[in-house]
């Protein structure tokens, strides 16, 4: 199969301002995305997450997995990842998401929602190991799903739907003007499986 036909060349930014947005909608078929979505779940080292807030750690139904060039740490919710090495599945996703979006990604975050009752609250990817205002490409197979953005200033919200084999991607002053979610829905009995390909800059050593 070539992934690579047919890619949209330039897409409208779905925020109004402060940040960019681009939706590219599904990039490839959906017995393709479905494919993707099977192997993701059979290969995948998933584990669920784990949180600590307030001084308690807190394991959640959602399932993550990291993985990246080298064996990089990352941080987030007061709890370190290492990454584990790219699998055929990823290395062909991020190429497409590459060439798509014309961003270099050294590493991928993904998290397994096993239905639509498991979602993701009010946040932004500012880990002070990112890049900072650099691309972060999200993409969806399997359930359809609401994805939402707010405004830090001015609470105002922007929704779209996730496709299965979709490709989503936040960049510039995204990360610090709005935050994002995935809200919960009594609506979804599928899983989805979202990939966040991200760029991690190296610490230079002492």
């Amino acid at each position: 199969m070539d992934l690579f036909n047919d890619q949209p060349e330039s897409q409208i930014n779905l925020l109004p301002h402060n940040g960019t947005v681009h939706y590219y909608g599904a990039l490839m078929t959906q017995s393709e995305a479905h494919d993707y979505l099977n192997k993701l779940l059979e290969t995948i080292a998933w584990k669920n997450d784990e949180a600590i807030i307030f001084g308690k750690l807190i394991i959640t139904k959602r399932k993550v997995a990291w993985y990246g060039d080298s064996r990089f740490k990352y941080t987030y919710s007061n709890t370190t990842k290492e990454a584990l090495p790219w699998t055929n599945e990823l290395l062909q996703l991020k190429a497409l998401a590459e060439e798509t979006t014309g961003e270099t990604y050294n590493s991928c975050l993904l998290n397994l929602y096993h239905d639509g009752s498991e979602g993701m609250a009010w946040h932004s990817d500012g880990e002070k190991d990112l890049k900072k205002n650099g691309a972060i490409a999200s993409m969806s197979f399997g359930a359809e799903r609401k994805f939402a953005f707010k405004s830090k200033h001015t609470k105002e919200t922007i929704t779209t739907i996730l496709q299965n084999g979709s490709l989503l991607v936040m960049k510039d002053e995204t990360q610090t003007h709005w935050l994002h979610r995935l809200p919960p829905t009594k609506l979804v009995s599928k899983p989805r499986v979202n990939l966040t390909f991200r760029t991690i800059v190296m610490k230079e050593q002492p």
